[in-house]
Formats: C-alpha cells, sequence, structure tokens
C-alpha cells in the first residue's frame, strides 16, 4: 500500500528548494526564491503523466491533497486527471492553445518566408523545449519553466538555446496574433534567469591569403577540386557551388536563385557573380566531365555531398574550410588593395548600412565587383602577385 501525507504543513514554507514528495503522486516543487509548485504525476494508457496543482503561494496542503485524492479518483474511473480537472475549473481549452500547436502554426506562417533547409528553423524546439513544455497551455507557461527547460545547455550549447529562445520569441508574438494572453516579457525575464553564459567566439578556419595561390596550382580536374576552384574565384558559399547549373548563366556571369542564397527568401533577390576567364575555363573543365544532369554531380549522379569539397581539405592536413576562402577573399581585399569597404562587401554578398541606407542604394556594384574579381583570380592563379588597385 503507498503511503501519504508525508509533508508537514509547518515544514512545507521552510522546506528547501528540491522536490519534495508527499506520497501517492502528489509533489511540491520548492525554488531557490522559496515559491514553490504542486503538481500530480500519474500513469496513463502506459504514459507517464504530470499535471499541475497550483503555486505553493495559491494552493494549501490540504487543497493539494484534495486535489490529488480528485485526481486519483478520476484514475480510477478511467479519466484523465488533467482534462477532468480543467472541466472542474471550467478551463477546457482549445488544442490550439499548447505550446506546441501555436509553434507548429507559427511555423507554418513563416516557412515560405525560409531559406531551403527550413527544417533547422524548428529543430531547437522539436528537440530541447517540446518535449518538455509542448503539452502545455502557452499563456501558462512562464519564465521559470522556460529557463528550466533550457538551463541544460545554455552553457554547454550556448548557440543553440539562444536559437531556441529566439524561436520562442517568434511563437509568443504569433500567439498574441492569435489573441492569446501571452507576455512577450516572460522571455526577457527567462534570459535574465539563465544568467550570462560565456561564450567563445569560434571564426572559421581560414587559408592566409599569400597561401592561396600556390593551394590553388595543386588542385585538379576531380569534381570536388572543381567545385573548390570555383568557389575561390568567386567567393560564394558552398551551397551556392554545389547547387550550380549552367542554366543560371546569363551572358558571362553567374546567377545565383534567391532560394540558393543566405537568409529568407522574401529578403533577398537573385544575386549576380561576374566570372573571370579562369572561372569560366573552370565551368568548361565541369562541362567536360558532366556524367549527370547536375553540373557537379557524384557516382550515382546526385549532387556531390556537402563535405566533399571539406573532404579534399582535410586529406590533404590542411585546417582550412571551405567557407574560409571567403575570409581569404574578403582579407586580401583589405591588406593587399584599395577596394572601397561597400564593393568589398558587396563581392561576398553582404549588405550594408540600414535599411534606409539600403533603400536608396539600390546599386550591387557589379561592373565594379567584375574588375576587383578579374584581379583576385589574377592574383590565385599567379599572374599578378601584387595587386592594389582596380581598372
Amino acid at each position: 500500500m503507498r503511503v501519504g501525507n508525508k509533508l508537514k504543513a509547518l515544514a512545507v514554507k521552510s522546506a528547501p528548494p528540491g522536490k519534495h514528495g508527499d506520497g501517492n503522486g502528489l509533489w511540491l516543487l520548492k525554488r531557490e526564491d522559496g515559491g514553490g509548485q504542486w503538481s500530480f504525476r500519474y500513469s496513463l494508457w502506459g504514459r507517464r503523466k504530470e499535471m499541475g496543482l497550483g503555486s505553493l503561494k495559491e494552493v494549501t496542503l490540504r487543497d493539494a491533497r484534495d486535489a490529488a485524492e480528485d485526481a486519483r479518483r478520476d484514475l480510477r474511473e478511467g479519466l484523465d486527471p488533467k482534462k477532468q480537472r480543467r472541466i472542474r475549473l471550467g478551463q477546457i481549452r482549445r488544442v490550439s492553445d499548447t505550446l506546441e500547436a501555436v509553434a507548429e502554426d507559427a511555423y507554418e506562417s513563416h516557412r515560405k518566408t525560409l531559406k531551403r533547409d527550413d527544417g533547422r528553423w524548428f529543430s531547437p524546439l522539436r528537440v530541447h523545449v517540446l518535449p518538455k513544455l509542448g503539452e502545455r497551455p502557452i499563456d501558462q507557461i512562464d519564465q521559470h519553466d522556460i529557463r528550466d527547460a533550457l538551463a541544460p545547455l545554455w552553457h554547454s550549447k550556448n548557440e543553440t538555446a539562444r536559437k531556441a529562445l529566439s524561436r520562442l520569441k517568434t511563437v509568443f508574438v504569433h500567439a498574441l496574433a492569435l489573441g492569446l494572453d501571452v507576455k512577450l516579457q516572460t522571455l526577457e525575464n527567462a534570459k535574465v534567469l539563465l544568467g550570462r553564459a560565456e561564450v567563445s567566439c569560434s571564426h572559421i578556419e581560414a587559408m592566409p591569403w599569400a597561401d592561396v595561390p600556390e593551394f590553388y596550382g595543386t588542385l585538379g580536374e576531380s569534381q570536388a577540386e572543381l567545385a573548390l576552384r570555383l568557389l575561390i574565384l568567386t567567393g560564394v558559399r558552398s551551397g551556392s557551388v554545389l547547387n550550380f547549373d549552367f542554366d543560371q548563366i546569363e551572358s558571362g556571369d553567374w546567377v545565383i536563385p534567391s532560394d540558393h542564397l543566405k537568409g529568407r527568401k522574401s529578403q533577398k533577390k537573385t544575386f549576380t557573380v561576374p566570372l573571370s576567364p579562369e572561372a569560366l575555363n573552370v565551368l568548361d573543365l565541369v562541362r567536360k566531365h558532366q556524367s549527370s544532369a547536375h553540373a557537379f554531380s557524384n557516382s550515382r549522379g546526385g549532387r556531390i555531398d556537402k563535405m566533399a569539397m571539406r573532404k579534399l581539405l582535410v586529406e590533404r592536413g590542411l585546417a582550412a574550410r571551405p567557407h574560409g576562402f571567403r575570409s581569404s577573399l574578403r582579407t586580401w581585399l583589405a591588406e593587399a588593395t584599395d577596394c572601397p569597404n561597400d564593393v568589398a562587401e558587396a563581392m561576398l554578398a553582404h549588405e550594408t548600412g540600414s535599411d534606409v541606407e539600403r533603400a536608396y542604394k539600390r546599386t550591387d556594384f557589379l561592373e565594379k565587383r567584375r574588375s576587383w574579381t578579374d584581379l583576385w583570380s589574377n592574383f590565385v592563379t599567379g599572374i599578378e602577385a601584387n595587386i592594389a588597385k582596380a581598372a
């Protein structure tokens, strides 16, 4: 027989932080600040469940025991105590009010504006938040709940935790639009409770620009090597190279579709990359070796894996990564040339200035970028060792 009534009314308020069981499924979770939460744990249909019974400030030990007894009576009748309690309290809610349902609705509303790997947007919530809070009504989630959900990874995986917090903000804003009674300040309060995380800024390894010509000269005509040559010469991201197709070439320029660019599709148009004579030569080699519908393909006819270029560098014992060649190009522009900053940033498809400034500055510096692209190509291939100015 299970033993109950272990807690004493006078001892409850002075109990230390932690979990305190009264028996028969009734628990008190005491916080550091002296507050606490009553809950009832039970099993139903082979699943472990937990039902909140209210805060220590508002619910006495006697009241909590009465509520737990009601729950045990529901279980004996084959009913779900959580649902029956909400019926008794006149708080039956729509399923759409749970955090999981609102999060999924928010995701569906935003996914069309996300880039192609939009599934990654939802991942921090699905993995780290929804298993703990997904079934809770969103307007009953407070900063302590969010703090408890994210605390295990706030210091060890801070970037992931911050992404989860950012996604939660989007979900709470969506909940407000749905007319639910949530407060955005809850998220800021949770961030305060989580405290400051020691974050080390890690940069992608980049090859010193002075070493790029020698390395480029060692690259051959395999699929990975040709892809890496095109990446080095153009300064684009790996994803754009791996998704390259010849129908993206227009009048000798490479027009990258918006869904192959970093960021939200609604914020990006196509981006035109000028191609140097060496880059066009590389593309001639790509076409010569093309064996499937894709420009860069594997032995099975699909696109080469995103790790193909990185594997090539690792096998040569190099610390540099494919994305790091963008840094090599940008550093070369800053240290070895007099390229204006706006043009240098445009070389990498970066936007500069405020939203207002960008609204008036409509140029993408294509012709200026063409000159600097040719000079970078000349440097990389050893045609010119010292370059200071573009024509």
